[in-house]
């Protein structure tokens, strides 16, 4: 054999081990389990494991509390999962734009969700809530995520039996706490967004959850929320010092703040996810809209905030695409909505029988307008430094300290000033 031939049947040899090594590589990644990045643990997380195991399709799933953060990193280091599944779409939105995620167009039916759950508008819904496709041309258009699990907010949640006047309840009365593993603030964040919402409106509330320059941080439709949620902290500082130190689920193996009632606390502005900290104590909570309890009193219902946690798809193996179809298909949905006693956005799933639960689902999915929570929708770092500023606020009630609102919200608007155009992927903040 010639030097020259030798060579050859080396080379050869190579391309041929290289070859069967990618094939091997590629086999093995397309019957690998499906990764999926969660934000449900304990519980919840081995009830949402379990409808998982029903599809069929082998997956490792990761619950964390922290999953921003923890998806970010897989990002960073190209080893993103195949399906995130984030609390609203701030981040998601800000993957799509870096072409980080794949479309859903044919994994869902998105007439089985409304508007504001989906990029069809309510415009383009007929009378019995079908999308038709036709208005603005959104039926066409891109969707990166799709929520599988719903709660609804602008509620107050009271001890049965004691229903609050329609009118607005000093400090002391309300269960607040500010404390969350990976995003302390945010139950704040809530108020200042339901007294925007109930003030002046969804319009108004849009534009300012998209960061249009119409409605700006030092706005006084913005700052006017603000002060009003300020001048009710400033009423007690005992209660607003319980309420920075304390964690908005209440105590490890508690009821939650509502029935553990620290201090005698008799309302909670919460979202339909409080059930969940209730435990035993859930069927004795009912329910009540927010607006006329909120700060500064006798507003009327213009909509209701609504929350989700939305799966999006970061892999495009025939698995994961699979998984996502089955996990937000009607019967997916109903499966996962029986086996954690949680709500959906799909408007085919069957809630719970008592009252309480049918009320919560025809908000969620039914008539009325509805706004995604607005802080869930800003970008990263104006949901962050909106969650300081609500922090800074609350501390310095507790302490007695003046706070300069317009100074506060001048340093929110500069971040919001900093971000990038994120283009129309979030155009759908409240359903028309």
């Amino acid at each position: 054999m010639t030097r020259r031939f030798k060579v050859l049947v080396l080379l050869v040899a190579l391309v041929l081990v290289s070859a069967g090594s990618m094939v091997a590589v590629w086999s093995e990644r397309d019957d690998a389990p499906v990764t999926i990045l969660g934000p449900w643990t304990d519980e919840q997380g081995e009830q949402f494991e379990e409808v998982l195991r029903g599809f069929g399709i082998p997956f490792e799933y990761q619950g964390t509390a922290a999953q921003r953060e923890v998806l970010l990193s897989k990002v960073q280091s190209g080893e993103p999962p195949d399906i995130a599944i984030m609390p609203g779409v701030g981040e998601l939105a800000e993957y799509a734009g870096q072409n980080r995620l794949k479309p859903l167009n044919d994994l869902y039916a998105r007439e089985e969700y409304g508007a504001p759950w989906n990029p069809v508008s309510e415009s383009s819904e007929d009378a019995d809530g079908n999308a038709d496709g036709n208005a603005d041309g959104n039926a066409d258009e891109d969707a990166y995520w799709v929520p599988v699990k719903a709660d609804l907010k602008s509620i107050v949640w009271y001890r049965e039996g004691e229903r609050p006047a329609n009118s607005p309840a000093p400090l002391e009365s309300w269960c607040i706490g500010m404390g969350d593993d990976g995003a302390s603030g945010w139950p704040g964040s809530d108020w200042i967004e339901d007294l925007v919402l109930q003030r002046e409106g969804p319009d108004v509330y849009e534009g300012w959850a998209r960061g249009d320059a119409e409605v700006p941080w030092t706005g006084d439709s913005v700052r006017g929320a603000w002060e009003a949620w300020a001048g009710l902290l400033r009423q007690d500082r005992k209660s607003a010092r319980r309420a920075l130190l304390t964690d908005h689920r209440g105590e490890p193996d508690g009821h939650g703040l509502l029935f553990d009632a620290p201090d005698g606390c008799a309302l909670e502005h919460q979202g339909s996810f409080a059930r969940s900290f209730y435990g035993t104590q859930r069927r004795q909570a009912g329910l009540m809209d927010s607006a006329p309890l909120l700060p500064g009193g006798g507003y009327r219902v213009r909509a209701h905030e609504v929350t989700g946690d939305f799966a999006a798809l970061f892999g495009d193996r025939p698995r994961a695409r699979d998984l996502i179809e089955r996990l937000a298909s009607r019967a997916g949905q109903q499966k996962w909505a029986d086996a954690a006693d949680v709500f959906s956005a799909n408007r085919r799933v069957r809630p719970g029988d008592s009252p309480l639960e049918q009320e919560i689902a025809r908000r969620l999915t039914g008539t009325g307008r509805r706004c995604l929570d607005a802080s869930d929708v800003m970008p990263p770092a104006v949901r962050d430094a909106f969650y300081e500023a609500v922090l800074l606020t609350i501390a310095r009630a507790a302490a007695g300290e003046d706070l300069d609102v317009a100074a506060l919200l001048t340093d929110v608007q500069n971040v919001a000033a900093a971000q990038p155009d994120r283009g129309p992927a979030l155009r759908t903040v409240c359903s028309a």
